[in-house]
């Protein structure tokens, strides 16, 4: 009854997917991530088609003084600019790993929208211009096998 839907689209974001055209009345979006890219923004944004919503958001913001600053949104401008080149080459990276571990014997299942094995493909395929970066597996082993994983990667930073 008078329930909304919000999507939180900080995963494939506005540049693979549109969730205010496919029907949500409201969008969240972290710009920490992919919309800022260059990891030195924290940010968020909310987006509706609805003034009276607006309005509340707006309200509540201001209340709680969660504002960027100048240089903050100028980061997160910075990151707009080249986020529609880096969404594709996400997409192509991220399918072209999710294919890669589908294959392997180590890997149980990957959970990629851009899989055609994926239970919800056909509806990615048909909202969203690319399948983005993010890519899960479940390890044949379990938890265990998830374990041992992690303790034998090496992080570089």
């Amino acid at each position: 009854r008078n329930a909304k839907v919000l999507v939180d689209n900080t995963f494939a974001s506005p540049a693979l997917q549109q969730p205010l055209a496919l029907g949500a009345d409201i969008v969240l979006h972290s710009t920490t991530k992919y919309i800022g890219g260059h990891s030195d923004v924290v940010g968020g944004a909310l987006l509706t088609n609805d003034e009276s919503l607006d309005e509340a958001f707006a309200f509540l913001q201001n209340g709680a003084g969660a504002v960027p600053g100048p240089f903050d949104a100028y980061l997160t401008i910075r990151g707009l600019k080249t986020l529609p080149l880096r969404m594709q080459k996400h997409s192509e990276n991220g399918t072209a790993i999710a294919e890669f571990l589908d294959g392997h014997p180590a890997v149980g299942a990957v959970l990629y929208p851009g899989l055609p094995t994926h239970p919800n493909h056909d509806v990615a395929d048909r909202q969203m211009s690319g399948f983005g970066g993010m890519v899960s597996v479940r390890l044949r082993g379990g938890p265990q096998a998830a374990r041992d994983f992690c303790a034998r990667t090496d992080i570089f930073i």
